[in-house]
This record gives structure tokens, sequence and C-alpha cells, in this order.
């Protein structure tokens, strides 16, 4: 192997936080994602992208442990997670924002919050409930109300705080602004920057390229299980004829 293609390894070993390699993984007999590489380095943002069923949420759970990959391997900071537990890989730094939401309905907005809060993996406590109900104000105003008496946007925002107060190194949100009116959208984004500038790696997945190309470090594409590019968001805008081949914008 060449120097240089060591220094690459030695430096990918200190900065990566989860990384997945040659994972192919299938529901039932469909073979929906085809030897997938994707790695993400401490304070980067990715952008994870393309149409419906191409194979970005199979490969998000292919990552966080609940769709156990059929072969390919799975890290977290150089450690083998292939097919752990998904506790086990959120406790290793790595919380999740499903599409859907997930929250608990029957329970108060504190409640929700207060049953994820924990310091991160190293002891870090960073994120507490003040600090979460200061990014997100409209939570504060409805602390006593119950998870199925907020606005879509809201309960977003609720997702969102409760995975930060797990004082995560890496936040995964698949369809972050899914269904929510563009001025809650907005928020929503606006809140995202403020989470990239803490230091907090993240992964997003949503159909909205302008506003995921604006806040990602790195574009990846998929197609059909496989990656068709990944780079930069000038490097991706240059080329409008295979946006709209890949994502229809």
């Amino acid at each position: 192997m060449a120097a240089a293609d060591c220094l690459e390894l030695e430096d990918m070993s200190d900065d990566v936080l989860i990384e997945a390699r040659g994972i192919h993984a299938y529901y039932g007999a469909s073979h929906v994602l085809h030897g997938v590489d994707l790695h993400l380095r401490r304070g980067e943002t990715i952008g994870l992208m393309g149409r419906n069923g191409m194979g970005k949420t199979t490969l998000l759970r292919s990552m966080l442990g609940l769709l156990p990959p059929a072969s390919g391997s799975v890290q977290v900071r150089g450690r083998g997670m292939t097919g752990a537990a998904p506790h086990r890989i959120a406790r290793a730094g790595v919380a999740y924002v499903p599409e859907g939401r997930g929250i608990f309905p029957n329970l108060s907005v504190r409640e929700n919050l207060l049953m994820a809060a924990r310091a991160g993996h190293d002891g870090r406590d960073d994120w507490t409930l003040d600090r979460a109900l200061d990014t997100f104000p409209r939570l504060r105003e409805r602390l006593a109300h119950g998870g199925q008496q907020l606005s879509g946007g809201e309960q977003q925002m609720l997702t969102i705080a409760r995975a930060l107060l797990t004082n995560p190194d890496v936040l995964i949100l698949d369809e972050a602004t899914e269904g929510l009116a563009p001025l809650v959208a907005q928020e929503i984004w606006r809140i995202l920057q403020r989470i990239r500038e803490s230091g907090i790696s993240s992964i997003i997945v949503d159909k909205n390229f302008s506003a995921v190309s604006t806040i990602a470090d790195r574009n990846v594409i998929l197609v059909k299980g496989q990656i068709v590019f990944q780079g930069g968001s000038e490097a991706l805008r240059a080329r409008p004829q295979l946006l709209q081949a890949w994502l229809g914008v």
C-alpha cells in the first residue's frame, strides 16, 4: 500500500465517527442496497438524497442496527457494530430522528424529553433540558401538553430535542421536514444549522435539495441502492441535467 494510502487510512480512523462498508441489504427477496460505502467524519454534515425507494432509509436502518445487513460492515469510532442491537449503537453516541417522529403521544412534552436525557458516551452533558428548551422555545410553551396535542412541526421539534438530550456525537435525521408547512420547515432548518455549529455530526435525509445542499458539507445521492454522486454542493449544482435525472430538481 502506498504511503499516501496509509496516511488516509490513519486519518480516517482518527476522524470517522460512523462508517458503513460494502453494505448489501434486502427486504425479503428485494435486493435494496448494493455494496454501499458511507462514512461520517467528526463535525461533518452529510445530505443523503435520492428519489423515493432508492435505499436511503434502508441504509440508515442498516447503520443503526435496525436492519442487519446481509453483508458488509458497520463501525462506530472504529469498533465493529455490524448487526449490533440498536441500543448499543445509540449508547455509542448515535441518535436517530426517524421518519414519522416516534414520540410517545400519551406522555407530556416534558416527559418525552426527560425520559431520554442522559450524559453522552464520554460523560458529556452539554445538552440539558434548559438548553433544549432555549433551542426550541415553542416546546417550553407546551411542556404540559401531551405529545398527541402538538402540531406536526412541534412533534418534529420534540423528536429532535429528545435526540439531543442523549448528548450524541452523531445525529441522523430521516425526512427532516417532510409534511411540514414552509414556515415551520424554515425553522427546522435554522435549528439544524445551529446544531451543525455546535459540532454535532449529522446525516440528513430530506427532499428539499436547496435546503439540504446549503447546510451539508458533502452530498451523497443514492440511485437504486448505489451511490452515484458524492461531493460538495457547488459541484452538484453544476450538473443540472444529472440533478434532474437523480432528484427531479
